[in-house]
């Protein structure tokens, strides 16, 4: 009788298991299983050792005269090997076991079926359960361990303490050799592959994420990595809404209707435990919840369903949601432009969404849908923002919008839709959010502290400056007296240019500002020494604009998504913002651009401030 094992079947060791008790057996191992368990074992997979373990045992069995062993076939190409998962081994294995018209022996329920539909004689065998003790990085976490941090040559270090006061510390006295973290790393992925509480998150070649009952571990090899390394977390603590700051307040907002919330804070200040506690809460509250992860580490109920993204593609799995729609969904996290697109998307549809943001602070959070969502569209995509800092809810904000004259203009005709952010404890609005001269401005509007210029009074100063200048052949400074006075400074030859004819051109000026504007000479500034300079400081990042057949373009990597002002020798040219793309783009032609491309030919120094 002649036999053909696959690489399942070697593996799991049942072909010496099998023949043991048939007569007169001829093994045909294919080189294509040889070369796809050298492979294995090559990259330090116990698989891999565990099939030539058998294939040595067949030999022993050999020499005892109990079979006979033939290798047969030529060797999987690299190509067939690294698509093993495709089946592109198997088929080299189906075609030897059809040409030597031999059984096909295998452990894989899907080799067997195919090789059935092919009319290949087939002998299918239960796999066997191989399950691991434990995981062996374990012994590393007590009760007050965030995370483990192992990589070849290195000494183990652990954060571990209380949120908000983490410390980094060594946990062993010598670095960890190579093979010792082989051994780790193998363990890991057993662990994941045999455990019913594992599973493999991700699978690249040099990275693999596992998750282990709550510990979620990214074991990366190399050439990605320069050695192995083996990062373990898990949640050192689970919460209860009623534990935090506005417990009582954000249970009736939550419960009130399906919000659009954002909760903001920097790495390890809690966010994802808050998270957690209020997806707990909303569950509770007969809310079906559920959650998009990459990966899923959320430590949460059985009742709520943990996704993450389907076939790389977290846009799929909302339109996926969407059917099945669920009343919130926590969304862990919001980084890229997309993840912004697809939590509001999902949001304007209807459904309950919960971001976690990285942010320092919360207003920050806010601002990272400026450019990705559609102003006006702001408040129904994000309603509230929670600010966690140290595991506590530091600041929450509400979000609405409300059509007015912007805090710190005057006329009337300057009514516009303004998104104001509310402190939700004090109901004191915080920010402003607003177009102005087709520029989206976040304006701070509580107090100012003595002496110090507002973000509405520089405001105002950019847009006076850029109006005089506009008409003004000379320097031109600005002095904000208050919300409605200010004095501008020209040569004494700009006096009747900025005035213009009877007063029209400053009236002009001052009707479209919504500011009384005094103009005086240069002599007549008590401060002579007073700029256009953001701030009052003269702290500029120096540029070199490029200048292309369609835009004078300045880069501005550092600045995505900031308002900023840009001089030239001092003196203001114009306020943009910086697009997602890191730059700011002037199209050639217009009054701007002619204004820095003269600049650029007089080389005069280039400078931008943050407003």
């Amino acid at each position: 009788m002649n036999v053909v094992p696959d690489t399942s079947a070697v593996i799991d060791g049942r072909v010496s298991e099998r023949i043991d008790s048939v007569d007169d057996t001829t093994v045909l191992v294919p080189e294509a299983v040889v070369s796809e368990l050298e492979s294995q074992a090559n990259d330090g997979r116990e698989s891999g050792w565990d099939g030539l373990a058998e294939l040595q045992e067949l030999t022993a069995l050999a020499d005892a005269g109990t079979l006979s062993v033939q290798y047969v076939g030529r060797r999987a190409s690299p190509s067939e090997a690294r698509g093993a998962d495709e089946g592109d081994v198997d088929a080299v294995i189906r075609d030897i076991a059809a040409s030597e018209s031999a059984t096909l022996l295998t452990s894989d329920v899907v080799q067997a079926e195919v090789a059935k539909a092919k009319g290949v004689d087939v002998e299918y065998i239960e796999p066997q359960v191989r399950s691991t003790d434990s995981l062996i990085i374990e012994q590393f976490f007590d009760e007050d361990t965030m995370s483990v941090h192992l990589k070849t040559e290195t000494v183990p270090k652990a954060k571990r303490g209380a949120i908000g006061e983490m410390r980094y510390e060594h946990i062993r006295n010598e670095p960890t050799d190579e093979q010792t973290m082989q051994e780790w790393a193998n363990n890991v992925e057993e662990v994941a592959q045999t455990s019913a509480d594992g599973f493999i998150e991700l699978s690249e070649a040099g990275m693999k994420i596992i998750q282990y009952q709550d510990y979620r571990i990214a074991v990366a090899r190399p050439p990605f990595a320069d050695g192995i390394e083996i990062t373990a977390v898990r949640p050192i603590v689970k919460t209860d809404l009623d534990e935090y700051e506005f417990a009582s307040e954000l249970r009736d907002r939550l419960k009130e209707q399906q919000r659009g919330i954002l909760i903001s804070g920097s790495p390890g200040a809690g966010k994802s435990t808050f998270a957690q506690a209020v997806a707990e809460f909303l569950t509770e509250s007969d809310y079906a919840v559920k959650t998009m992860e990459k990966p899923r580490d959320l430590d949460v109920g059985s009742d709520i369903t943990q996704y993450t993204a389907l076939s790389g593609d977290m846009a799929k799995t909302a339109d996926s949601l969407l059917l099945v729609r669920p009343d919130y969904t926590i969304y862990d996290e919001v980084r890229k432009t997309k993840d912004f697109g697809v939590f509001a998307d999902m949001r304007l549809a209807g459904v309950g969404m919960v971001g976690v943001v990285h942010a320092t602070r919360g207003i920050d959070a806010l601002q990272r849908l400026v450019g990705r969502v559609e102003l006006g569209m702001i408040p129904q995509v994000v309603d509230t923002v929670v600010y966690i800092e140290d595991g506590h809810v530091e600041t929450v904000y509400n979000v609405q919008t409300e059509v007015k004259v912007p805090e710190g203009l005057t006329a009337d005709d300057l009514a516009r839709p303004v998104i104001q952010v509310t402190d939700f404890e004090t109901q004191t609005a915080e920010y402003e959010i607003y177009t102005f001269n087709r520029q989206v401005i976040t304006v701070p509007v509580s107090e100012s502290t003595e002496g110090a210029e507002s973000g509405v009074d520089r405001l105002a100063k950019q847009e006076i400056e850029r109006e005089i200048r506009s008409i003004a052949r000379g320097h031109v400074s600005v002095d904000i007296k208050n919300q409605s006075e200010a004095v501008v400074y020209v040569d004494e030859d700009d006096i009747s240019y900025v005035i213009g004819k009877g007063g029209g051109r400053i009236s002009e000026i001052e009707d479209r500002l919504g500011i009384d504007i005094d103009v005086r000479t240069h002599a007549e500034n008590p401060d002579p020494g007073a700029s256009g300079t953001p701030g009052g400081t003269s702290d500029g990042k120096v540029v070199t604009p490029e200048v292309t057949s369609r835009h004078v373009v300045i880069r501005l990597d550092d600045y995505v998504g900031e308002t900023v002002e840009v001089q030239a020798d001092g003196e203001y040219l114009f306020t943009a913002t910086v697009g997602r793309g890191g730059d700011v783009q002037v199209s050639r032609g217009s009054a701007i651009a002619d204004e820095l491309e003269s600049a650029i030919d007089r080389r005069a120094q280039i400078e931008v401030f943050p407003t």
